[in-house]
């Protein structure tokens, strides 16, 4: 197989079996019953309130690409935080066996609850779903996650009352509708007690946006503060309950217009340009029918866009309605619905079957062409508030879908603070957290039926990497960093992405109440609770390019123009027309919030969408500058498969010893070479020595890397890919393909 995102397909080399692992096959294990009793007591670790409820003893976990169907014994488990397998192979890493990218939270053979997607069991070589109470029990087991695993187990000697206990048990544990008291976050921060750091500066902290001091920061820091605006109207939830306690508004909005439709339809401040023009979202006003409660609105949604966003000639507003000319949350699950199936695997010979069709079942899934979309449109917005000199507003029925993802994803382009870890952080928590984004119904945490569950929060992460691929060194963060990121959204013990709005988490934790004392809960940016340091430097790209100091010369409060802004059209310019790359659309920024159009909100601008072209290839004809405007190139060939995330458990799309991991290893290693050489220089001068860097120890540790490193595995277990057989004696034996290989290897390190 070659291509796949740029992974290609592994190499043909028998790999050596770790010692410290050993392989049964199903028909061994009742030969060797009371040898598996003896090894089989491996400790189970328990986080602060996790309860065991369910398990079964003598269960063979197998090697998912060992066409001979292997795998390890051990015990099943099933706690009310994680399915849990433990054999032979856990117990030798915790000996100081070499492990992969470790986290300590969840092991490599544990499954959080959440990131369950469908359970499948096997009935006489049949595999069917599972659902509800069962009459037969199954020979088998497969568990889909949602973090794209397959993980497989035979219960075939399992003594039958335990298997009715762990399959009834883990059935009814992923699939049963919960209450959100019940979420294990809750018993996880009532026995650790944990406590939130406080950030005092929000320059090296992650801000949270929970108060008016952070909202003030940030309008300083972005220069916004002129013509907005924080305000504490919602303390206490009093207007809205969708809304944070605490929001930025234009300075002319007045506290009777926000109260008057409990926070719909009042323009809310995301983030402002270096010009002078911003970024705003807006909800949608209740629908109403009767025509003078719609005359009411109409005059009501007149007056605020008027006298606040849309002042010409001083001001000019632009209004995106996302809600009738952009994507909906259904075709966004439709095509990741279609796009997952391509990775969840269950066997070699699968993998291989599919490998013809592959880029046809890709195309056909549209998940890269929504990707294409998202980006195209963040390139058309970023165009109007950086040449057009435009106030942009974001328009949808609730604010906090396709609002957070495209104004996430112009400050990503347009903001270089927000490609800084911290950066990245605070922008999550200031558009998606406290902007109100349903986390918990959008992932089903609570397994509704009537619940959409959508991932726009992965589409946004999808999106970001495209940019983190295409400009490495303009990123802080790593695509390592951005994966376990869309991991955490399925481990319950943060409240990130666990609430619907900043109220429903306030109610839930008692923050609400004078009488008792909160309960805190831990964020997810706390990476020490998952990683050891030495694992968390590679959320860090140690190829980032750090923004330049100020001269002596240039004025300390002064903003640096960027080499690319200087280069931008800074007037509208009517061209020729140019179809194909950016379609023409019809752009009348008409909103349908009150079942009928209002003539009064239109600003036509036909031909903003050639401007947004011509922007384009401006920018692209320009040398890049990192700390600037960035804009993705988004022809077809340049939207990729975030190959990391989507093929990592698929031990044949690795590439051992390739990819941009080796690359990055040689890269890692003259850098500390030159850092050695500095150190001795400054010794020499009597200066303070430099610290060294820990990433490129960390990848020198293993000879052989992985294309799909920190996840893939080190070392393969499988003796050999199942090849069909022309393609195998085409290719070659065995020994030619593991020369080749090590040829690579060589070649790469010259």
């Amino acid at each position: 197989m070659l291509g796949k995102g740029g992974v290609g397909g592994g190499g043909g080399t028998k790999a050596p079996k770790p010692s410290f692992v050993s392989y049964v096959r199903p028909e061994e294990i009742h030969t060797n019953e009371k040898e598996v009793t003896e090894k089989e007591e491996v400790t189970l670790h328990l986080l602060p309130g996790e309860q065991l409820l369910c398990e079964a003893s003598t269960v063979l976990k197998y090697v998912q690409e060992d066409c001979c169907q292997r795998g390890i014994y051990g015990r099943l488990v099933c706690t009310d935080f994680k399915i849990a397998f433990l054999g032979d192979e856990d117990s030798a890493l915790d000996n100081g066996g070499e492990t992969q990218f470790k986290n300590k939270i969840v092991g490599v053979n544990d499954v959080p609850l959440h990131c369950v997607d469908q359970i499948y069991g096997v009935f006489d070589e049949k595999k069917k779903p599972l659902f509800g109470q069962l009459k037969k029990y199954p020979e088998k087991l497969v568990i889909h996650c949602k973090d794209l695993r397959v993980l497989h187990f035979c219960l075939r000697y399992t003594k039958e009352e335990e298997v009715k206990r762990i399959v009834s048990g883990i059935i009814h544990h992923t699939q049963s509708p919960l209450l959100l008291k019940r979420l294990f976050l809750f018993s996880y921060a009532a026995a650790a007690a944990t406590v939130r750091s406080t950030a005092t500066d929000p320059r090296n902290h992650t801000v949270m946006f929970d108060t008016a001091k952070d909202w003030c920061w940030e309008l300083e820091r972005t220069k916004g503060s002129v013509k907005y605006k924080a305000v504490t109207v919602n303390e206490g939830y009093n207007i809205s309950d969708r809304l944070p306690a605490c929001f930025v508004v234009p300075t002319p909005l007045s506290e009777e217009d926000m109260k008057r439709f409990q926070g719909h339809g009042i323009p809310i401040w995301c983030w402002s340009c270096h010009n002078g023009s911003a970024l705003l979202k807006m909800s949608a006003l209740p629908r109403e029918q009767d025509d003078g409660a719609l005359q009411v609105q109409k005059n009501f949604l007149d007056g605020i866009y008027c006298k606040t966003i849309h002042r010409p000639p001083y001001e000019v507003a632009k209004t995106e309605d996302l809600s009738s000319s952009f994507l909906t949350l259904q075709e966004i699950q439709s095509a990741y619905c279609k796009f997952k199936q391509l990775f969840l695997i269950d066997n070699s010979t699968e993998f291989w079957d599919t490998d013809i069709k592959w880029f046809s079942l890709l195309e056909s899934s549209s998940w890269l062409d929504i990707i294409r979309r998202c980006l195209k449109k963040a390139i058309e917005i970023s165009g109007c508030l950086e040449a057009q000199n435009m106030n942009v507003v974001l328009l949808e029925e609730n604010a906090s879908d396709l609002c957070c993802l495209l104004s996430s994803l112009v400050q990503v382009m347009m903001d270089p603070h927000c490609r800084t870890r911290t950066g990245f952080q605070s922008l999550i928590q200031k558009e998606w957290v406290m902007g109100g984004h349903s986390f918990l119904d959008r992932c089903n945490h609570l397994r509704q039926s009537d619940k959409e569950e959508v991932p726009v929060f992965l589409l946004f992460l999808d999106c970001v990497w495209q940019l983190v691929h295409q400009y490495p060194p303009a990123f802080e963060f790593t695509e390592t960093y951005l994966t376990v990121l869309s991991d955490s959204l399925f481990i319950p013990i943060f409240s990130t992405f666990f609430f619907n709005s900043p109220h429903q988490k306030d109610a839930n934790t008692g923050r609400e109440s004078l009488h008792t004392e909160p309960l805190t809960l831990l964020t997810v940016w706390d990476w020490s609770v998952q990683f050891e340091p030495k694992a968390q430097t590679l959320l860090r790209n140690p190829l980032y390019v750090e923004k330049p100091k100020l001269d002596k010369g240039q004025r300390k409060g002064s903003r640096f123009k960027h080499q690319r802004q200087l280069s931008l059209p800074l007037t509208q310019s009517k061209s020729s027309p140019k179809r194909g790359f950016f379609r023409e659309e019809t752009d009348h920024l008409i909103k349908n919030l009150l079942g009928k159009r209002i003539s009064k909100l239109i600003n036509s601008s036909d031909e903003l969408q050639d401007n947004s072209r011509e922007f384009y290839d401006n920018w692209h004809s320009k040398p890049t500058d990192y700390h600037g405007l960035l804009l993705p190139h988004i022809e077809g060939p340049e939207i990729k498969v975030w190959a990391q995330r989507y093929l990592r458990w698929i031990p044949e799309a690795q590439i051992l010893g390739g990819g941009r991991v080796a690359t990055m290893s040689k890269l890692l290693e003259m850098m500390e070479e030159v850092q050695s050489l500095q150190e001795k220089i400054d010794a020499r001068h009597h200066r303070q020595e430099a610290v060294h860097a820990q990433a490129p120890c960390l990848l020198r540790t293993s000879a052989r890397l992985s294309s799909l490193f920190p996840f893939a595995l080190l070392q393969r277990h499988s003796a050999k890919p199942v090849l069909p057989t022309s393609g195998w004696k085409a290719l070659g034996g065995e020994d030619d393909l593991a020369k080749r290989e090590d040829e690579f290897v060589d070649l790469g390190d010259v």
